[in-house]
């Protein structure tokens, strides 16, 4: 062969070398495995029902080979580089010790009888393999009997709930493991530091396959926390840490004291490493516990910046910076500016960016929707007011947001938040904001989200005004994972009052709560969300924001409203589209003469028709009208999910969610708008976290809503926006004679991260 070098060829070719090299030569160790040891290709299981097949599998040495990783999965379908598929190769002597693996795997469960063989098939250079167990009869536990010596510390009822080893279930020594460390954390959680837990007898009668299983506890004395030595501080005082101690010198030692005072020194982000220990002192009793934290300081200044972009806000950038012990005392400070629209007026409109600016209808404003947005803050927070349990912070803040084509909100303010730790992952906060907000946005808009059309109360709310609620909330999360939870649930609960007291000119009531429940089931887990609400506006509200309040308008800042719909919601529908809606429509397209049903054609509505609301839209394409969100003030909302595993870190997801979204009193939520959305989806545990993918069904599009138009502009008056008598029964898929269009625009497709609850 003969190398020709050129300009840079010299490079090139070395560079191709290197690439031949790496995609089609197999590494060195690759080449001797399969020269001297075949390939596993695959691992089947017979007879295994009474265990967990996957588990069983991963406790073996005996692999298949497999993709490795579920996103190089159609890459694995076509090349089986090593690069792409981790080749697993058969080890004789492992591949023995796996049937002695198994059977200790299930002697452990409580199968004391269970026999293994194997039938291994070869092609060329690789293998299958097939493991048949034959599980046989089970030890099953006849009686278990705890027995406390001493005081008698626990109630019957709270071991029986603490025991994983149960009577009538196989003899498994993994429960029973668990169920001792469980009875010690318990006798330590109240103070029993040194109690001692055993099994006493294991009586195991072969010949009926029953066991009697007899356990002792020994609480001992109750201990105490002697003194408290600190190491490894030096830019941060050592006062800082006692600080963070849940416990004092004389206070009960308890297993729940010293976690929290763990997880303090680590949430406070000033150190990389806190250990807490007890020092041995054979002068000191033993019912005295002498304590030593040692820490590892971490840097006291982050900076972070991160950026992305959507085909909604354009490309967006975040600096922030977080001083750690500002000003001493652990106290910290984070500074955050976020900018966003980034390059929306050279973007807008550009696939795959969406055109942000407003409809026809309503005056042209389309700059500023591509104004950039921002967000201003700086928040200070307070550690240890009275108690490690409590820490303060005041923050302040300033912002243009723009929610695209419909409202442009500006604000700035400062609120104050107290927060006290009620108990492990449960913190109860009350807060004050104080907020002054203005709303950019044309008159359809106030009329529309706000509930009010008439022009005075809209330049009204288009000034200035106050939203400064005072807010009481309460969170706790007892799920046993952060991103796959299977059992446990998580709530939270928050109320909102503002007034002429709290200084607030939008004035409303506002209760809102959610709780999700996980239950295991099988490999997977069922998952189940009930969420509701309710706000009500204050009778001064309409001095308040210097308005004039019409009867049955209901005067509510848009953000205290209720929606539905959403990936973290009604997951049939776009993000706030399930609930009461209105249609715009500009006047020329009522104007227009329309084709009715009966293929007859009809004049449109004249300028008198529009002015006295008497137009009757029937006729118009649906093309014409463009839904908006209104919002509610009650919503009762509910989703069931079933998650199960797929594959590695895929995973599965079966749902049906629903809600109503309505007005007026608690007991007529259920007569507003509602649906009922099944679908599916999958996730993907990935370092940044969960990644999902939901496709949600609608049940049915067509609604029959109210519709919003104004009158005519001209020189010398300002349009009135009209509110028709008439509603008009709006199906988006009108004129559409393709099925399979008709199936696809009843789908919702959402990508977000984490799950939905």
């Amino acid at each position: 062969m003969t190398l020709r070098h050129t300009k840079g060829g010299p490079l090139r070719w070395w560079a191709a070398l290197i690439t031949f090299a790496l995609f089609a030569v197999p590494p060195l160790h690759a080449q001797d495995d399969e020269m001297e040891r075949p390939e596993v290709e695959e691992i089947e299981f017979a007879g295994v029902t009474s265990v967990d097949e996957g588990e069983l599998a991963e406790g073996l040495a005996t692999q298949a080979s497999q993709c490795r990783s579920v996103l190089l999965y159609p890459i694995c379908l076509v090349t089986d580089h090593p690069w792409f598929v981790q080749r697993q190769y058969l080890d004789q002597s492992e591949f023995e010790r796996d049937l002695l693996r198994i059977r200790v795997f299930y002697w452990r469960r409580g199968f004391r009888e269970t026999q293994v063989d194997t039938v291994v098939t070869t092609d060329d250079d690789a293998v299958s393999i097939r493991f048949r167990v034959t599980e046989g009869r089970p030890t099953l536990v006849s009686s278990v009997t705890v027995q406390q010596e001493g005081d008698r510390v626990l109630p019957d009822a709270r071991i029986a709930d603490l025991m994983q080893i149960r009577a009538g279930a196989p003899l498994d020594l993994i429960a029973l493991d668990s169920s001792l460390v469980m009875l010690r954390e318990e006798l330590f959680r109240l103070g029993h530091a040194d109690a001692d837990v055993r099994t006493d007898t294991v009586i195991v009668n072969a010949a009926q396959y029953a066991a009697a299983v007899r356990i002792t506890t020994v609480p001992r004395w109750q201990a105490r926390v002697g003194r408290i030595a600190v190491r490894g501080t030096e830019d941060v005082a050592a006062d800082v840490v006692l600080r963070s101690m849940e416990f004092d010198s004389g206070d009960v030692f308890t297993r729940d004291g010293l976690l929290a005072s763990q997880r303090s020194l680590y949430e406070s982000g000033l150190y990389r490493q806190a250990t807490i220990s007890i020092i041995e002192d054979p002068a000191t009793p033993d019912s005295i516990k002498n304590l030593q934290v040692t820490v590892s300081e971490a840097p006291l200044r982050e900076m972070q910046l991160s950026g992305g972009f959507n085909t909604v806000d354009f490309f967006q950038v975040e600096p922030r910076f977080t001083k750690f012990n500002f000003l001493g005392g652990g106290r910290r400070l984070d500074l955050r500016v976020a900018m966003g629209n980034v390059l929306a007026p050279q973007l807008n409109g550009v696939f795959p960016f969406h055109d942000v600016t407003p409809p026809a209808l309503g005056v042209n404003e389309e700059d500023r929707f591509l104004r950039p947005t921002w967000q201003v803050s700086a928040d200070f927070s307070q550690p240890w007011i009275f108690s490690p349990r409590n820490s303060m912070g005041l923050a302040t803040f300033a912002h243009r947001r723009s929610t695209p084509g419909i409202v442009v909100d500006r604000g700035f303010g400062a609120s104050v938040t107290f927060t006290r730790r009620t108990a492990y992952r449960a913190p109860l906060s009350l807060s004050y904001r104080l907020e002054v907000t203005e709303v950019e946005a044309g008159d359809v808009y106030f009329c529309q989200s706000f509930g009010v059309c008439e022009l005075s109360t809209i330049e009204a709310l288009r000034g200035r005004q106050r939203l400064s609620p005072v807010s009481l909330s309460f969170f706790t999360d007892r799920s046993n994972d952060l991103f796959f939870p299977t059992e446990g649930y998580v709530a939270r609960a928050d109320a909102e009052h503002a007034s002429s007291y709290t200084l607030s000119d939008f004035r409303y009531n506002r209760v809102s709560g959610e709780m999700a429940r996980y239950f295991p089931t099988g490999r997977g887990a069922i998952a189940v969300r009930l969420r509701g609400g309710w706000v009500r506006n204050l009778a001064s509200t309409a001095a308040g924001v210097g308005a004039r309040q019409a009867e049955g308008e209901v005067i509510l800042h848009p953000r205290k409203r209720f929606y539905a719909g959403g990936s973290q919601s009604v997951r049939g529908y776009g993000e706030n589209q399930l609930g009461p809606r209105v249609l715009t429509v500009s006047p020329e397209a009522l104007m227009e003469p329309r084709v009715l049903a009966s293929g007859d054609t009809v004049a449109g509505c004249s300028s008198s028709d529009i002015v006295n609301r008497t137009c009757d839209p029937t006729g118009v394409p649906a093309s014409a009208f463009q839904p908006r969100a209104t919002g509610g003030t009650g919503l009762i909302e509910a989703s069931v999910e079933y998650r199960f595993p797929i594959w590695e870190e895929l995973r599965g997801a079966l749902f049906l969610d629903g809600a109503f979204v309505g007005a007026g009193a608690i007991r007529d939520i259920a007569r507003g708008a509602g649906a009922l959305t099944p679908g599916v989806g999958v996730r993907y545990a990935s370092p940044a976290g969960v990644i999902r993918v939901d496709l949600g069904v609608r049940p049915t599009l067509v609604e029959r809503l109210p519709v919003i138009t104004q009158t005519q502009a001209d020189s010398l008056a300002r349009p009135q926006i009209i509110r028709l008598q008439q509603q008009f029964t709006y199906d988006p898929l009108e004129g559409s004679k393709s099925g399979l269009r008709q199936i696809v625009n009843r789908l919702q497709l959402h990508l977000s991260i984490g799950q939905a609850f």
